[in-house]
This record gives C-alpha cells, structure tokens and sequence, in this order.
C-alpha cells in the first residue's frame, strides 16, 4: 500500500513537472536560428514588417545544398517567415492588399520567386500548395562581395519605396516594394 503512495506521489510530482516545463514561455534568442526583424517605413506612417528565423551556414553549401534549388523554401527557419503590411503596396509590381501573409521562395541557381502566401501561422516548411498563393513575383538574384553567414532579410531604404533583400552565403534575391 504505501509502496502505491509512493508510486503515485512521484508520478504526479513528475508529471507537474513535465507541464512546467512545456508550458514555460521559450526563450527564441537561444534557438540555434534566433528571431530577427526586419521593416520598411513607407509615406503616411505605414510600414511593411517581415519576421522570420535566421538559420546560420555553419560551413555548410546553402543554395543547392541545405536549400535545394527548385523547390519551395520557407525563407527562414522554425515559425514561417511573416509578411504584415498596413497599406495596399506592389511587391516587384504585383498588387498586394493590406494584410498578413508568409513568405515562400523557389530558390534557383539564377532566379528565384517570391511566394506571398494567404495561409498564415505555419511552422517549418508546411506550404499549403498555389492554391493558397496571394501572389508569385520574380526577384533579382546577385552576387554578394563576401560571404554572408547568417540568413538575413533585410529592407533597403528608398524615398517612395524598399528594396526588400535576402541575402545568405554568396547569394542576394531583392524585390521592390512600394506604396500602392
């Protein structure tokens, strides 16, 4: 009998345990791919935000290795990278509304395409297929003068419009985005 109590004593101690530890917050700048951010300020206080995980190269070959070209990529790591604009814009001249989305490319060796996705809150790489795409645009791909080590979307600063870029080992995909 009291060999039971025992028994059911530590499995409920075990068990409170299990659900502190699930339900503590997680702290996402220890992830081996740490939350980043990044944001185009636009006329009239709008404002265009991508948040997405930045994954490292580690001396690993990213395009065409870890990131196979011709397939969709979720431009990121952990949570799909997010896409939230508070005005009506043109991405690399395609309309887009006001809203949320997430971010897919389609790496290739010379070009790639953005996929602005209407399904939001993925995690990892679960595409719900073109049924679901806002929209697919085309992006400049170049080369960068040094290697970069961490993935990193980042948004270039123009008068009317950004220039929003992701740039990761030796390679740079960009696309215009502007107020519409």
């Amino acid at each position: 009998m009291r060999r039971n109590s025992y028994l059911g004593i530590i499995g409920a101690v075990g068990l409170a345990i299990a659900v502190v530890v699930v339900a503590a917050p997680q702290d996402k700048s220890s992830r081996p791919s740490p939350p980043a951010k990044a944001e185009c300020k636009l006329s009239g206080g709008k404002s265009v935000t991508v948040d997405y995980s930045s994954p490292r190269a580690k001396g690993r070959k990213v395009f065409g290795g870890i990131v196979p070209f011709d397939k969709v990529w979720r431009a990121g790591a952990n949570e799909a990278t997010t896409f939230v604009t508070d005005t009506d814009l043109t991405v690399g001249g395609t309309a887009v509304p006001a809203g949320k989305y997430t971010l897919f490319t389609i790496p290739e060796a010379n070009k790639w395409t953005l996929i602005i996705s209407k399904t939001t809150g993925e995690w990892g790489t679960a595409y719900s297929g073109p049924a679901a795409d806002l929209a697919r645009v085309d992006m400049k791909v170049s080369k960068l003068p040094a290697p970069e080590e961490n993935f990193t979307i980042a948004f270039d600063q123009g008068e009317a419009s950004c220039t929003m870029r992701m740039d990761w080992e030796t390679t740079r995909a960009s696309v215009n985005v502007a107020k519409k």
